[in-house]
């Protein structure tokens, strides 16, 4: 019944999200004080044409809320909340209360993290089928939910028991592998991280900065091995050839060839992470007009 109800839903998820969305640390700011600008910079995402939202890093469904009272049609999903650090049933009371508010501009995204930051990491397939059973016993519809999948088990999972996967630090080709296991109408949003620099050198060197802590957590590195890299590109902060893969950078339209070679590939929406070098927690408003109007 769950793959039924998650493939006969997807459609309107697609249409939702639309085909670009920007993935945020910054955006999930619990800080009082940046309210107003987070409400400020939502409300100016949305009207760029930007169909969703990831709130990047270890979020939950509040953090979505400000969001969603500072939009009125902008999908707000968490990208993504991990299963270790948050119940089944707190989650499913805290999305009864953000639907009954709000119907339909939340989608819940969940991942298993890794066994370097999730102290309870164990058996992580078997420990998220447990979760979705949980969600499922208190009421969160399988299409309102996605999942970080890499590997082809937890694509199926996606496919099966979700209304699809938003996996994470993957290249147009995994986006291919994950379509075959998806079908057709399963959501394939990934993510990918974009540095609006043409020089060679600065933009790899930018790249970097944000890849390294990255290429220490062996669930990506295992997954990009799948894909023809080595471990000899994992050195450094990674090698020219998995930056290239990996960020979208150079002239705008270099840039939107490679973000476009997602969907090429089979991806619905692409999650997009504008990468500076500054904080994490910085909004690159600036920037993200620039995204939206080489998109264009």
């Amino acid at each position: 019944m769950n793959e039924v109800r998650a493939v006969h839903d997807a459609g309107s998820l697609k249409e939702a999200v639309g085909p670009y969305g920007v993935w945020s640390v910054g955006l999930r700011s619990e800080d009082p004080a940046r309210r107003g600008e987070l409400a400020e910079a939502a409300a100016e995402l949305e009207e760029l044409g930007f169909g969703a939202v990831w709130l990047g890093g270890n979020s939950e469904v509040r953090n979505a809320v400000p969001l969603i009272e500072a939009t009125s049609r902008l999908i707000v999903a968490t990208g993504i909340q991990s299963i270790w650090q948050h119940e089944a049933a707190e989650t499913a009371a805290r999305f009864a209360e953000v639907e009954a508010a709000h119907p339909g501009r939340f989608l819940l995204g969940l991942g298993v993290s890794h066994a370097q930051l999730a102290e309870r990491y164990r058996r992580p397939y078997s420990a998220m089928v447990g979760h979705l059973d949980a969600l499922d016993a208190a009421g969160v519809p399988a299409e309102r939910r996605v999942l970080a999948a890499l590997g082809p088990r937890m694509l199926e999972l996606s496919r099966d028991r979700a209304a699809g996967s938003h996996p994470y630090l993957v290249t147009p080709e995994h986006a291919a592998v994950a379509r075959e296991i998806l079908g057709d109408a399963p959501l394939l949003a990934p993510e990918t991280k974009v540095v609006l620099e043409t020089d060679p050198e600065r933009a790899r060197s930018t790249a970097r900065g944000s890849l390294a802590p990255y290429l220490e957590l062996p669930n990506y590195t295992n997954a990009l091995l799948k894909f023809g890299f080595t471990e000899d590109d994992f050195a450094d902060g990674g090698s020219d050839r998995l930056v290239d893969a990996l960020f979208a950078w150079g002239d705008d339209d270099r840039i939107r060839a490679r973000i476009e070679a997602f969907r090429t590939a089979g991806a619905d929406h692409v999650a997009l992470q504008l990468v500076d070098g500054q904080s994490r927690d910085a909004l690159p408003r600036e920037a993200w007009r620039r995204l939206a109007e080489l998109l264009t």
